[in-house]
């Protein structure tokens, strides 16, 4: 079975978990904080913040924007539900903007005609490892006075002009998730980070229950907070795989440009592109079908022959609980043609060329009738 992600783990990743283990520190430790320096560093960003996930981080980064009942949220319908579902645990309603054809993601000419008075701020998705046009989305948020919250769950390692995703060069903050399929893994976890102090100091606080030492060393609870901290076993993890990060982003696309030269020559499939001035981090290699029958036909193919394939994404309004509450007659006709018809295919560190090529075979077969 080939899966369409995996992580990548070595001996150097699995001794300095095992030091931790052996170490007096198992959670609440100094390897977080080194973890957040490194991940921040690396970025370009003042501050990280390390949390038990990429939803946890998507959850904090809502809440210390101020988001809450009655706001209106503009973001993509081609994301992880966890996006909006965040926007709902905090009262705010997603509103969606349809997407881009050439790299999925949402359409930065089509927000500000969905800005009302309601409206606090803009979540791009950085879909698949490639950046938002951040520059026009931030002129657009600013002139609205709004927020930019980047979903960059994807997108660790990925470039925006001359700066790397994760830098907040364009946004207040930006929230990364370190799940196994993602770029880099602390097997759970994830991150939030900024360069406003004021956000820095509020997603510290609401990460462990609002809680804070007072000079005593008592603890001292000001604010309804959460346990959405992240253990020094996984920060020892993220602290060494962050060392080969460049080298999973080159391996990535070296498999992305091998898959273009194997499919190249399938004129009835769409490839991924990267827009001039984006450098993708290539969390995802999507190919497109002619339609959702095909689509159907090639998904069961590949699996047949041990190839793991998904769909990312179903649009979230077409999720049963979204119809449900009041999302049934959201159409975004981009979404919905790309929802249909994609397909991914499998891509990670760990995959070799030898294997990219059984399976540009199976997909080239499939098409010679």
């Amino acid at each position: 079975m080939i899966p369409y992600g995996h992580q990548y783990i070595d001996k150097n990743d699995i001794n300095e978990v095992v030091k931790v283990l052996c170490s007096d520190w198992l959670t609440q430790g100094p390897k977080v904080l080194e973890f957040e320096k490194k991940l921040a560093r690396y970025c370009g960003s003042k501050y990280a913040v390390a949390v038990s996930n990429g939803t946890s981080a998507l959850h904090l980064a809502y809440l210390v924007a101020g988001l809450s009942k009655g706001d209106e949220v503009i973001t993509t319908p081609n994301t992880f539900v966890a996006t909006t579902n965040m926007m709902l645990a905090v009262g705010a309603k997603p509103v969606f903007c349809d997407i881009r054809s050439d790299t999925y993601n949402i359409d930065e000419s089509k927000i500000e005609k969905l800005i009302t008075k309601k409206t606090k701020a803009i979540v791009p998705v950085h879909f698949a490892g490639h950046a938002c046009e951040m520059f026009k989305i931030q002129t657009i948020a600013k002139r609205n006075k709004l927020i930019v919250i980047e979903d960059a769950c994807h997108a660790l390692g990925a470039r925006y002009k001359t700066s790397k995703i994760g830098s907040c060069k364009y946004s207040d903050m930006a929230v990364f998730s370190f799940h196994p399929v993602k770029s880099i893994t602390t097997a759970e976890g994830g991150a939030i980070l900024t360069n406003n102090k004021k956000y820095y100091d509020g997603l510290i606080s609401l990460r462990s229950h609002g809680i804070y030492k007072d000079e005593k060393g008592s603890n001292v609870m000001t604010e309804l907070g959460y346990n959405y901290r992240m253990t020094d076993i996984q920060a020892s993890l993220g602290i060494s795989q962050l060392k080969k990060l460049n080298y999973f982003i080159r391996t990535r696309r070296k498999l992305a440009k091998e898959y273009k030269k194997q499919l190249s020559s399938v004129s009835e499939i769409i490839l991924p592109n990267e827009t001039i001035g984006s450098s993708s981090a290539w969390h995802l290699f999507i190919i497109r079908t002619r339609n959702k029958k095909e689509r159907s036909a090639l998904l069961q193919i590949l699996r047949n022959h041990g190839i793991g394939t998904q769909i990312h994404y179903p649009t979230v309004y077409s999720h049963p609980y979204y119809k449900e509450h009041g999302y049934a007659k959201v159409r975004c006709k981009i979404s919905e043609a790309y929802s249909d018809t994609c397909l991914i295919l499998p891509l990670y560190p760990a995959l070799i060329n030898k294997e990219v090529k059984s399976i540009c075979d199976k997909i080239k077969r499939f098409y010679v009738k």
